[in-house]
This record gives structure tokens, sequence and C-alpha cells, in this order.
């Protein structure tokens, strides 16, 4: 029913299907009011609406329409339609004329593609015991909806909503025990409040301990969300879909919705975009019009910008760039900010399901880019990474760093115990933002040269590198600062200089691969690998490593685009003999084993287990039950997405081991 075709960070491009049509994601579902279209929204780029399942039963004859022709004849859209189950009518005025289990059989009987059941809205900072007693009326009637339709064997998916207020213990409880009725998406309810009061921080909070507890195989659906200052935001959480009537309510009170805000037309001297209404009409020129008619020129301008964004998100997504337009959107208002800020909170979730290489550079753009999970996936590899005696710390130079430095290095400054240099016991890097060190035998692999960031440092990147630096030195017996970190800088722990020191770094290709192999699968990969007469063939263009053999034996490519290594055969089986159970490993069920030895790609419902440090574009292992070596090939989801899909392709083999 749902799968991903492209990630970044939690963001996902998705296609949902339903049984009239796909739905690419993340996506948009304007709100059509049964008997007040306004507009085509189809013809605007609408590929999915959401229309009231209750204000149709309410109305005998809407409700005798709907049952003759059906949902799509009544409101003349021919793609997919998701139906409200009257909870909006439920939390304005506090009762309902239907019971959950008519508003179900009703949804079906005029064919909906996407029900609801009958959930009880929460609004924000109530009492716990209301929304306690709330959550237990929304959770039984989850519960009635799905099995009620299991039952009937419904054709319709079904919403099942989480709700819990602003109390996020209960939002995680109301994401755990709905995982376990199977739903087909998942709503987040009850966030307009936090929207329109611009408690963004606050949104932040409840839908990432909805999202958390809730399947990554499942849409998740951000209820009210239209506004396209906020679509960026709610991606990276994980959300795909949203609806909203903003376009045409906004339209009706003569404001022009943007990524920046909202403009009202009386205050316009120029037009926002660059859509066909904005291209085509001043702003005298609609304040001139009939109210209608202004309103429906409005109301086109508002999805035009709408579907512009989800289309610009989605290309971010494939790029690899979702994070920086995040950062940018955000800077459109100050609580948005603060809430990007909060998002940071929760990098250690969000690196669980982030490339580990993208197609975009890294670009920082603020200290908000501080907690990426490229630098935070970097720093914990840097801790884990074996370390010699001593380290030399130098300055930032043209990228790669190694390519550019070239004899003596320099003064220095000295911290912990003076002894005689021992160079092949010596660790080199540079300390740059926002990395904060960067060894240089690893230094070309992704992000660590595809990256930018302004000369002009800020003071937030200043104290991280300076923080990362005074911890991470503590590993080791005797640190060399370079004179010219100490002066940009000012570090005051470093106070005896030496000078005219013969320290020339040494380029070394074999044990550059071997650092590489560490970094990328693992200690210990690098000696696995890397034994027997290697033979290095490195590019007449660029200088670049891209094959290595032992002997005429290949046994990785270096990928050019980002340094990270290719396992040919030998290589697979050389990571296979010498890494422990599980690492790099993906293990599939017998049904899968005969199509992994021909080399056939590997799909979700066939994987028993897998190793949880996978992320998406990983090399991996394909093994059996036993750790039989079966395959070799690239993972396209991270380890926990791995594990909930059941349908759709989780690695991409590159070759069955079949003689």
């Amino acid at each position: 029913m749902f799968e991903i075709k492209a990630k970044d960070n939690r963001g996902r491009v998705g296609v949902l299907k339903t049984r009239h049509g796909d739905v690419k994601t993340p996506n948009l579902m304007p709100v059509i009011h049964p008997r007040k279209q306004v507009i085509d929204v189809a013809k605007y780029g609408a590929d999915i609406v959401i229309t009231n399942a209750y204000l149709i039963y309410k109305d005998e004859d809407l409700k005798k329409e709907a049952i003759e022709k059906g949902l799509h004849e009544l409101i003349n859209f021919d793609g997919p339609i998701m139906t409200d189950s009257g909870s909006f009518q439920l939390s304005v005025y506090g009762d309902v004329e239907i019971t959950n289990k008519e508003v179900i059989e009703f949804q079906e009987l005029i064919k909906t593609d996407i029900g609801t059941s009958l959930d009880v809205p929460t609004a924000p900072f109530v009492t716990r015991k209301e929304a306690e007693d709330d959550l237990e009326i929304t959770l039984k009637r989850a519960k009635e909806a799905v099995e009620y339709k299991n039952k009937q064997n419904m054709e319709m998916l079904l919403n099942s909503v989480v709700q819990g207020s602003t109390f996020l213990d209960l939002r995680q409880k109301c994401g755990d025990e709905l995982t376990k009725l199977g739903a087909d998406l998942y709503p987040i309810g009850a966030v307009v409040p936090l929207m329109e009061s611009y408690h963004y921080k606050e949104l932040v909070d409840v839908v990432m301990n909805s999202v958390s507890h809730l399947p990554d195989s499942v849409p998740r659906h951000l209820m009210g969300a239209g506004h396209p200052m906020i679509f960026a935001l709610a991606v990276a959480m994980g959300c795909d879909l949203f609806d909203s009537a903003a376009y045409i309510l906004y339209a009706e009170d003569d404001r022009l919705l943007s990524t920046r805000g909202t403009f009202k037309l009386e205050n316009l001297k120029e037009m926002p975009c660059s859509c066909e209404v904005c291209c085509r009409y001043t702003p005298d020129d609609l304040r001139a019009m009939p109210k209608e008619k202004r309103r429906d020129l409005i109301a086109q301008h508002n999805l035009n910008v709408s579907f512009a964004e989800l289309r610009l998100i989605r290309q971010a997504i494939y790029d690899g760039s979702l994070m920086e337009l995040v950062e940018e959107r955000c800077r459109a208002h100050p609580k948005l900010l603060e809430a990007v800020r909060q998002l940071g909170n929760y990098k250690d979730d969000l690196e669980k399901y982030d490339p580990r290489s993208k197609k975009s550079a890294f670009f920082y753009t603020g200290p908000e880019s501080l907690y990426r999970s490229e630098v935070v996936r970097h720093i914990k590899k840097l801790r884990k990474m074996p370390k010699k005696r001593d380290l030399i710390v130098l300055p930032p130079s043209r990228k790669p760093y190694s390519k550019f430095i070239r004899g003596k290095l320099g003064d220095f400054y000295i911290y912990g115990s003076e002894q005689e240099i021992d160079l092949d016991n010596t660790d080199f890097m540079v300390l740059d933002v926002p990395f904060g060190l960067v060894p240089l035998d690893i230094d070309e692999i992704y992000p660590l040269s595809q990256n930018d960031s302004p000369k002009i440092h800020d003071v937030s990147s200043i104290e991280f590198i300076e923080d990362f630096l005074s911890e991470f030195v503590e590993y080791y017996e005797q640190v060399l600062i370079h004179s010219k970190i100490i002066k940009d800088l000012g570090i005051g722990l470093y106070n005896k200089c030496l000078s005219d020191l013969d320290i020339v770094y040494k380029k070394d290709d074999v044990k550059k691969l071997k650092a590489i192999a560490d970094y990328q699968f693992g200690i210990g990969a690098g000696d696995a690998l890397f034994t027997g007469n290697i033979n290095v063939e490195k590019s007449k263009k660029t200088g670049k490593i891209r094959h290595v053999y032992d002997g005429k034996v290949l046994i990785v490519n270096m990928r050019a685009s980002d340094s990270y290594l290719i396992l040919s055969k030998e290589g697979a089986k050389r990571l296979h003999n010498k890494m422990p159970y599980p690492l790099n490993r993906v293990i599939v069920n017998k049904d899968s084993e005969p199509f992994a030895l021909d080399g056939k790609s590997v799909f979700c419902k066939f994987v028993v287990d897998c190793d949880y440090d996978i992320r998406a574009r990983d090399e991996v292992l394909i093994v059996n039950e036993e750790d039989k070596l079966l395959a070799y090939g690239k993972s396209l989801l991270s380890a926990c997405e791995i594990k909930e899909f059941e349908s759709g392709q989780a690695i991409k083999t590159r070759k069955g081991m079949k003689k």
C-alpha cells in the first residue's frame, strides 16, 4: 500500500496506493465542502482531496446522492478521496448524531478511498484527566473500526488518529496502541490550535513523540496543516500528508499564502510570486474585482504556492538537501526558528533514518546545522575510531585537506606530556566547522570534503569546535595544536609554543584505504579487506583512487562522488570472513536464498533481521540465518525501515555468490 522511493532524514518521497489511483507523497489534500465547491482543485495540482462524510450523512439530499452515485461523482473528483468522520464537529459542538460504527459503514457505502474512525480531538493544554479520558475513547473506537473493517472485508483504507493533547507520554501511548491494531494510515490530530497560536516548538514535540511510536511502513497525516511555511519542517519530521481548507478560507479573507508567511491584499503593492495569477494580475486588479472572482483567483494562487512548495520539498529529498530547506524556511518566523532548534533535541532519532551519502553537498546555514544527522554521525564514529599515542591538529585549507597539505606544517602549541614525536604513532586531523575534527586519512569521504560553511564563524560554531576539541584531546598523551588555530580561536588551554618542528604529513594509500574501511564498515574492516599484494589504481585525470586489487583480484572500487568503498565479490568475502555477525549484514529467510544467490534484489518481506547501524545507501552483505554469504549490495532503506516494511525493495543486489 505504501512504498518509499527516496528519503532524507525522516522525510520520504513515497507512493500511497488506493483503489482510485496512486498518490505521490508528501502531498496536500485540499478540503472540499460537499455543498460549497468553489474551484476545481484538480486543475491546480490536487492528486487527492478530503471531504467530510458526516456533513454528507446529515444532509438527506447529499446522503441520497452519495449512496446512489458514489462520493467521487458527488464532489466531481475522480482521484483518491479521504473522508473525515465528524471529529471536527465533535470538537466544536461537543456531540455528533452518528456512532463510530455507523460512520465507518457510511464511508464504505459511498466508496470513500480512505475513511476515518470517530476519534475525540483533545485540545492542547487541557487537564491530564480530560486528555486521558478522551484518549481512552479514541483508542476504543479505533479498535472497533479496525475490527469491523476487517470483519466486513472492506476495500476502504482506514485512518486511526493519534491523540493525547500536549502530553507527550499520552501521544507515545496512543501511537503504540494504534500500531498494534494495524490501521492503514495514521493522522496526528488536534494540532491546529498549536499552529494557529504559533506554538511550533510544542508542535515539534507532539509530532516527534507521535511519529516515533508509529510504524515506518505506514503514511502519517498531519491534520489541518495547510500553510506552506510549515510543510518542510513537518516533512522532515516524517509527515507524508497534509489537509487544509486554508487555500479557500484565506482567499475569502483576501489573504495570500507564501512560504514566508501570509500577505493581506490590502497591503500589497506587488504580487508575491510567479504563479499564473501573480503574473497576470496586479494587487490593484484584484482589489477592483467582484468578491467571488477575486476569491477564486486568490484561492488558485494559494493552491499554486502550496503545490509548488511540495514539489520543491520532494526534489530536496531526492537531492539530500531537505534540512537546508527546513533551516531556510524556518527563518521566516522566530517561532519557526525556535521549532527547528527544538527539533535538534531529536537528532539521534533523525540520524537513524538519514542516508549516509547524498547527491547534494552539506551547506552550513547557521547553528542549527550543527545538529544535523551528518554531524551527529561523524562525531559518534570519530569517538569510536582507534586512537594513536599523539594527535596533531591542523587548521583548515582547501578541500580535500590532505590534497593541499605540503611540506613542513609550521609552529604548534603543546598539550599533555611533552615527548619526542613519533609520526608513525600520530593521528593527523583538521579542526573545522561543522565536523569538529576531520582525520586526514578519511577526509575525502562524504560529507567531510563535500561541504561548505562561511569563513566568518558564528559564536555557536566556534564554541562547538572548542568544546569538542577540549573533550577529544583527553584521549591522547600528547597533542600539538597548530599556532594558527590558537590565534584564530583564542583557546587558552595551550600555552607552550614549539617552533621549527620537522613535521610532515606522509600520504599512504593503503593506510588511507584501511581508515576509510574502518570508518565505513567498522573497526577491523580495513585489515580484513586490504591484505596481500595491494595494488592501487588511480584516475589519471584526478589522481583519486578508483580500484584496489590484491594482485589482479579486485577487492573494492572507490566511488568518485563520495569516496565510499564499493565491494567486489572478493571484498564481500573478506569482509564477511573477518567482521563478526551481524555487522554489515542483512539476513534473509530461506525463501529468498536462491534469488539472492542469483543476484536478485532483496525485498523487505523476506528480511528476517539486519544490522541496526545500516543506513540507506550503505554497502551490505546479504546472508541467510546461518550466516552463509549469499550476495552483496546497496541498502535502499535504513535498518528500522527494513524491519518494518512488508513490501517494497530493501536491497539493490550487486551480485550473488552463486558460482
